[in-house]
């Protein structure tokens, strides 16, 4: 099998890199992949697909609220190797799953039962594609993704874009620009999959590279790249997961969005962009009184993040790596302190991430360089931390002690978005 990906030898160098070992680890998950869909489906025409997961930077919940981001694609990646059907039928299998996915292509209406799975998201995307008046079709595939669930380097927007990526290749001649793959996606996981989230995750899967959205106009957002090269720093972004059950936070990252809209809503506004810091201390007795310190606090964050994002991009374009440090430890603090977004109210008993964060502080401290913060959704999940390439082994060590064997991960900013394979 080795042999029928020769052709793809540009693309999968312009995603992964020359790394004999690396190019030699991918080429195998491919030719695994493509080996499975003939088991499944026989010999067909196959068409090969990657989409990144994603790594926030910069604007911890903002997103939600029409406000800026700060993100990078990375080297984790959900793959797919498909061809096109004559059943007006999606059946994907996916690799942990023993059935496949199966979506019929005539029915497009949402269905209770399917809410919170990827046949939702499938049919979401689908209908979304009709509405918008694109073209739609059945294919036939297997998957397979190192973005782990519950990891925060958002695996479900991998998938997603992953998906709509493959109706624009097979049936739009790559006519949707991935702008328009990531808001279509974003539809699919609010409305049909059932969870609320912002712009962020789809956007940093789908366009690649590092790149800075202002959700101002959340119809449309103005996404700019930053150039920044990370392998001059001789630091490494890493995650740790901590582990936890995501199973039950929905309501917790729900509550989010929700109280920082019930500020703006006080205003009569809609979002918390509209708003600002002295209006809200001019009302701060009867906002109180009406909706609680816990919201205020957390609209606090957001104003003060989304500022954030602006010096963070100018740190980097400046290339002030020292001064984007002390901003992420900035944004850890007030993710801690005002949004509060690091354990369940409803489980105090488990706090994994205050528990990473507190060691990895300490740790810092003690060699006087690094910076580290919350990952992504929180609550569960993962924490970032930025460190120098001599000291990874050594924090390693002991985060494995207290998480347990393959919990921190090695990231690298993939410079390539959502991509299709051709010779």
């Amino acid at each position: 099998m080795l042999n029928d990906l020769t052709s793809y030898e540009i693309g999968f160098k312009k995603i992964y890199g020359t790394n004999e070992k690396v190019l030699e680890f991918q080429y195998k998950r491919y030719s695994d992949l493509i080996e499975k869909h003939s088991e499944y489906y026989g010999p067909n025409e196959v068409h090969l697909f990657s989409t990144p997961g994603r790594t926030e930077l910069g604007g911890n919940h903002t997103d939600h609220n029409h406000g800026r981001v700060l993100a990078g694609s990375i080297n984790l990646d959900s793959i797919a190797a498909v061809s096109k059907n004559d059943e007006n039928r999606v059946t994907l299998y996916s690799e942990g799953f023993e059935k496949p996915f199966v979506v019929d292509l005539n029915n497009l209406s949402q269905i209770k039962d399917e809410e919170g799975d990827t046949n939702s998201l499938i049919r979401g995307i689908a209908s979304r594609f009709v509405e918008l008046g694109y073209k739609i079709g059945g294919f036939s595939g297997v998957i397979t993704s190192e973005v782990l669930r519950g990891s925060g380097l958002s695996s479900s927007a991998s998938i997603e874009v992953l998906i709509g990526t493959i109706f624009n290749a097979l049936f739009n001649r790559e006519s949707i620009p991935a702008e328009e793959i990531a808001k279509i996606s974003q539809y699919a996981e609010n409305v049909y999959f059932g969870k609320p989230c912002g712009l962020m995750d789809q956007m940093a899967c789908a366009v690649g590279g590092i790149i800075t959205i202002d959700f101002a106009d959340e119809e449309n957002p103005i996404v700019d790249r930053v150039e920044f090269d990370f392998n001059a720093t001789d630091y490494n972004l890493i995650v740790v997961d901590t582990g936890g059950n995501h199973a039950d936070l929905t309501d917790d990252y729900a509550s989010i969005p929700s109280e920082m809209k019930s500020v703006a809503n006080y205003f009569e506004k809609s979002f918390c962009r509209e708003i600002d810091y002295n209006l809200v201390i001019e009302n701060i007795s009867e906002l109180r009184s009406r909706l609680g310190d816990r919201a205020l606090l957390r609209v606090m964050h957001f104003l003060s993040e989304n500022e954030r994002v602006v010096k963070q991009v100018e740190a980097l374009r400046n290339n002030s790596f020292g001064k984007f440090l002390e901003l992420i430890k900035e944004s850890g603090n007030s993710s801690f302190k005002w949004l509060q977004n690091m354990y369940s109210s409803t489980n105090v008993k488990e706090q994994g991430l205050t528990l990473a964060l507190a060691i990895t502080e300490k740790y810092l401290h003690e060699i006087g360089e690094g910076a580290c913060r919350v990952h992504g959704g929180g609550f569960a999940g993962t924490i970032q931390v930025f460190l120098p390439s001599n000291k990874i082994d050594e924090f390693q060590k002991q985060m494995e002690n207290i998480f347990g064997e393959k919990c921190v991960a090695k990231l690298f900013i993939r410079e390539i978005g959502t991509y299709h394979f051709k010779n």
